[in-house]
């Protein structure tokens, strides 16, 4: 089979195409615009792979995405390519309705006419795979709940609500023109090649060169944290076993407060890269204004994933965030490149 994968350079789109390469005999076409957070030395294991090929493409950009599909003649696609950080969907919205809304509006009709031209049996097989998050649901009330395959939409951030229009069109386009289409929707994801915005490798990073660790509020936001290559090994089932027309969420069954995960991030610092001037890393935690319209609380129920199509997380959070830390200690390099002195770390997001 060959896969499309749009947003293949970053965070997420960057392990599933290694997961396909390494443990599949599937060709894959990365489709990528290359935003800040795409980086292809994230797939430099694979980058010289006769099975894999990259397109410099940007998703709003139709004859570009036209292109790509009568060349390449795709059998499915799994699009994640997205605007994804809260804080910056905050400063700036715009960007996020264009490449999330727009961009996906592109894209389905670019497919919805590529399938539509497909032989019998091609366009029978073909799946669009669409990857989405546990967002797009709003917070959860009681301590208890979960997030379904059934619970209501109420995003509350400019990107959660980007990410949910994104869905929307998903769907009709699968009800109104039969475009055989599936949505999933995850829990955080954190592991390797993570662009440094994000909680745990900004931690990790501030904390290395001594710098305070900024934790929004009380720190008692809830998240249920899933482990990046898990996530990948999950997204290719759905799109080669999953059913047209469904949704599943895919969690880690591990709920954590912020302040618990910056709390073991500290702890294993402590232990693998102990500072010569700091006894403890968590010293550097400093409590800072909240973000707007934060969420406190979420979670996923990812029974249906499980019973349906066998998938369950491997790592425990106690496992993965081990291994996050060992990689970003080995890959100092790979940190400093990635910050192309667009980004240096500072706090995003603070408009209200």
């Amino acid at each position: 089979m060959k896969i499309l994968v749009t947003g293949g350079a970053g965070f997420i789109g960057s392990a599933v195409i290694r997961h396909i390469i390494d443990n599949t005999s599937d060709e894959v076409v990365n489709v990528d615009k290359l935003t800040y957070a795409g980086n292809l030395d994230s797939l430099v294991e694979v980058s010289t792979n006769e099975r894999y090929t990259f397109e410099q493409v940007d998703i709003c950009h139709r004859a570009e995405l036209e292109r790509v599909f009568k060349e390449t003649q795709p059998d499915a696609v799994m699009h994640l390519a997205a605007e994804s950080h809260v804080d910056r969907s905050i400063d700036g919205p715009a960007a996020f309705i264009e490449t999330n809304i727009v961009g996906t509006y592109t894209l389905l009709e670019v497919v919805r006419s590529y399938w539509g031209n497909l032989d019998p049996e091609r366009k029978d097989r073909f799946r669009f795979h669409h990857i989405s998050t546990d967002e797009v649901y709003g917070d959860l009330e009681g301590p208890e709940d979960l997030f379904t395959e059934q619970t209501s939409y109420a995003p509350s951030s400019p990107y959660s609500a980007s990410k949910a229009s994104s869905d929307h069109l998903v769907r009709a386009w699968q009800r109104t023109y039969g475009l055989p289409t599936i949505v999933t929707n995850c829990s955080n994801n954190y592991g390797l090649c993570h662009f440094p915005e994000k909680l745990i490798p900004l931690m990790i990073l501030n904390a290395l060169e001594g710098k305070p660790l900024p934790v929004y509020g009380k720190g008692n936001q809830v998240r249920d944290w899933l482990y990046v290559e898990d996530h990948a090994r999950a997204l290719y089932k759905v799109v080669t076993e999953g059913k047209i027309g469904e949704t599943y969420n895919i969690g880690g069954h591990n709920e954590k407060q912020n302040i618990e995960v910056v709390r073991a991030l500290c702890d294993l610092l402590d232990e693998m890269a102990p500072h010569p001037h700091i006894p403890s890393y968590s010293s550097l935690i400093t409590y800072v204004a909240d973000r707007p319209g934060h969420d406190l609380r979420y979670a996923i129920d990812a029974s249906k994933i499980q019973r349906e199509l066998g998938w369950v997380p491997q790592e425990t959070f106690e496992t993965g965030i081990r291994k996050t830390v060992q990689w970003y200690l080995d890959n100092s390099e790979w940190c400093k490149r990635v910050q192309d002195g667009s980004y240096q770390r500072e706090r995003l997001g603070i408009t209200s």
